[in-house]
């Protein structure tokens, strides 16, 4: 297994820190009241790109010995990421994303100055290809979760969440393919091993909570979700299944209703726009899935949403569940 360890998170930091946003942290009077706790909310939505992905890309980017062209698989936003910081490091970059990534993502790609190469229908379609893609022509592959130095570049965002609070008790973060759970957990329990860190995904997409119920990566049916930065399985012999498993108590499910609601609650009560992926912490909450101790910091990961998703899924009435 190849480690990833709190000096290696702190050496991500002060790698990436001149390029990326020292996002926000502050406290959620309306979800503090509703949960009984004080939740804050880590606004990592406001990176640069959309999204926390910039970080890993810009740690792993920064890792290899003099790359001309890397190449990676995303279902938008960590292609995103390693556009912005292939530009910024004068790098070469080719993103491959599904046919059926949203679209307001593969806008922005197309405007990033990556190559674009659209394959498949499914995340896992297009990181086959792109892997493939990576070895034919000799070039780095950057996993979206796979590679300690995303990993790493992930758990920065631990980091500036306990400067910024460090009585916190509790972290809810998004998990998809783990990278980022996995840094948060390995950053988080090197400086106060017994904090709580809960992932959160969709009943859509559940590789990450099938995994730990069977003890081994196993395939899960991957349906259509709000939350399309989490879907997917997840690479065989990937590192973070065993440090989801030596650092998350759990990795719960929400229902797409519930992120919905999630995304919603959030344009209305905090004014501010996040993407299904970035919501599903905050949709745990109101749906009481998880009963963390407070201090408890929700991640929010990203913003890239699309209008007509938000047209839809914004316009119908806030539910909050009763206590």
């Amino acid at each position: 297994m190849t480690d990833v360890s709190l000096a290696d998170v702190r050496a991500a930091a002060a790698r990436v820190g001149p390029f990326v946003v020292r996002t926000p942290l502050e406290r959620s009077t309306q979800l503090s009241e509703l949960c009984g706790i004080d939740v804050w909310l880590k606004f990592e939505c406001f990176q640069l790109t959309g999204s926390f992905k910039l970080r890993g890309a810009l740690n792993a980017l920064q890792l290899l010995e003099h790359p001309r062209h890397v190449v990676t698989a995303s279902a938008g936003n960590h292609g995103l990421g390693v556009a912005r910081a292939a530009a910024i490091l004068g790098v070469s970059a080719t993103v491959a994303v599904p046919h059926t990534a949203s679209q307001v993502k593969v806008e922005a790609l197309r405007e990033s100055g990556a190559e674009l190469i659209q394959v498949g229908e499914t995340y896992d379609d297009a990181e086959v290809a792109a892997i493939r893609l990576a070895r034919t022509r000799g070039l780095p592959f950057i996993s979206a979760y796979n590679d300690p130095a995303v990993v790493a570049g992930g758990g920065t965002v631990a980091l500036e969440i306990f400067q910024d609070l460090p009585e916190v008790r509790t972290l809810l973060v998004p998990a998809g393919g783990g990278g980022l759970i996995s840094g948060v957990g390995v950053a988080a329990h090197g400086l106060t091993p017994d904090i709580g860190v809960y992932g959160v995904q969709s009943e859509a997409s559940p590789a990450l909570h099938a995994a730990l119920n069977h003890g081994r990566l196993v395939p899960v049916e991957v349906r259509p979700s709000l939350a399309d930065g989490l879907a997917g399985n997840v690479e065989a012999g990937s590192i973070t299944f065993d440090l989801i498993r030596q650092h998350a108590r759990q990795v719960e499910l929400v229902s797409e209703a519930a992120i919905a609601e999630a995304m919603r609650w959030l344009l209305i009560h905090e004014r501010v726009v996040v993407e299904g992926s970035g919501a599903v912490g905050v949709a745990a909450l109101l749906e009481r899935r998880v009963h963390p101790a407070g201090p408890v910091a929700v991640v929010l990961t990203g913003r890239n949403v699309a209008r007509a998703v938000l047209q839809e899924y914004v316009h119908a009435p806030v539910r909050i569940p009763p206590l």
